[in-house]
């Protein structure tokens, strides 16, 4: 049987690379599913919606979709783009009218 001796220098390059992967890992966005197009099912657990309201997003054009063969999917980036743009300014919601 062969030992292999391991360097302290091998280890620290060993521990750089391992921490460049976990960086690069923990940096993609949370969350963010494996597939660009997402199902009515999947939007709703995603945003924790009832079927009425997915369904209110999507009739008043809130929400844009695509309907092929009965099965209705939904981008991706247009989900997260209405919720940039709903999104409230938590500094301007606490501060409160003077009078």
């Amino acid at each position: 049987m062969i030992a292999n001796i391991v360097t302290i220098e091998e280890l620290e390059n060993f521990r750089q690379a391992l921490l460049a992967d976990l960086q690069k890992i923990l940096s993609q966005k949370p969350g963010t599913p494996p597939n660009k197009w997402l199902k009515s099912h999947q939007v709703r657990r995603l945003l924790t919606l009832s079927p009425g309201t997915l369904q209110n997003l999507r009739v008043n054009g809130t929400l844009p979709f695509a309907k092929i063969g009965g099965v209705i999917f939904y981008d991706y980036e247009d989900i997260q783009r209405m919720i940039d743009e709903r999104k409230q300014n938590p500094h301007f919601a606490s501060k409160t009218p003077s009078r």
